[in-house]
This record gives structure tokens, sequence and C-alpha cells, in this order.
């Protein structure tokens, strides 16, 4: 390139520059709609706010179910009564009619870290024990806290607390 050709081509883009600036500092401050009069009609109709009542009964009538949440709340509480009394039930019949009792099994696995209030709570998320708290007063009253061992354990909902100790501490 030339000299010339080179100094004619940044005066091009000095020009472009200075037009593109001017055209933005001094031209229209806000940018005009290309609607049509009758579309913003329409979209401030779908845009209007409905009440709570007319929400209601709008979505009522497409068959939802509306609820405040108070009355969810109940609902949720309500439901969760009655699954607990089926379960109670139908453990009572099946231990009436067999006459046996019902023996949980599981497989514990202990790991680096886990205390023994975490083995209790295991168990008895388990349906191993009754109380995962009352194991781990058992667990201190024997000085055995500290003797947690690593491993994968099988215990059962028939075995006693001193057995269940037995097997998973040293």
């Amino acid at each position: 390139m030339t000299p010339n050709s080179l100094r004619s081509f940044a005066a091009g883009l000095l020009a472009a520059a200075i037009l593109t600036g001017g055209a933005y500092f001094f031209g229209p401050s806000e940018a005009k709609s290309t609607e049509k009069p009758e579309d913003k009609t329409e979209k401030a109709a779908k845009q209007k706010m409905l009440t709570d009542k007319e929400m209601i009964d709008l979505l009522s009538s497409k068959g939802y179910v509306i609820n405040t949440e108070d009355e969810w709340s109940k609902q949720l509480a309500a439901a969760a009564k009655t699954n607990e009394k089926k379960e109670e039930k139908t453990e009572e019949k099946s231990n009436k009619e067999t006459g046996e009792k019902v023996v949980y099994r599981t497989i514990l696995t202990v790991s680096m870290g886990m205390t023994s209030i975490d083995v209790g709570n295991a168990l008895e998320r388990a349906n191993i024990i009754e109380s995962g708290v009352q194991f781990y007063k058992d667990v201190e009253k024997r000085g055995l806290a500290n003797e947690l061992r690593p491993g994968t354990f099988e215990v059962e909902s028939g075995m006693t607390t001193d057995e269940i100790i037995s097997v998973i501490f040293k």
C-alpha cells in the first residue's frame, strides 16, 4: 500500500465514525414502534390484570383445583393421618392373621466419620430399633462411642440392643 492510499483509508474510517457518532448523539432518543394500532389494543386486553376471583374462576373452568396454603396444609395433614392409620391397620391385620411378629432386616454400612448417633438414626429409619437417641445413650453408657468400626453389618429387629452393639462396635 502506498502512503496516499493508507491516508485515504484512514480518512474514510474517520468520516464513518463521525457520521455514526452524529446519528447516535443527535438522532431520536426513543425508538418508534412498528406495531399497528389494533395490535396494541389486543395486546393490552391480553395483559389486563385479573383479580383473584377472576383467576380462580378461570382456572376452575379449565379443571384446576384451587386451594389456599392453609387448605393445602390441612389436606396434606389429613392425608398423612389416613396413610398412617391404613399402615397400622394393615400391619395389625398381618400380625393377627399370621400370628407372627414382623422382623425387619437391613444391611447397615458404617463409614469413616460416622458417629453412634448416625448409626442409631439409620437403625431407627430401618425399623430395627424404636429410638435412635436411646441407642446412642446405651452406647454411651457402655463407653463404646469411640469404638465404632467401619464396615457392612447385617442386623434385624429381632436382635436385642446388646446384640446390635456387639455386632457393630468392637
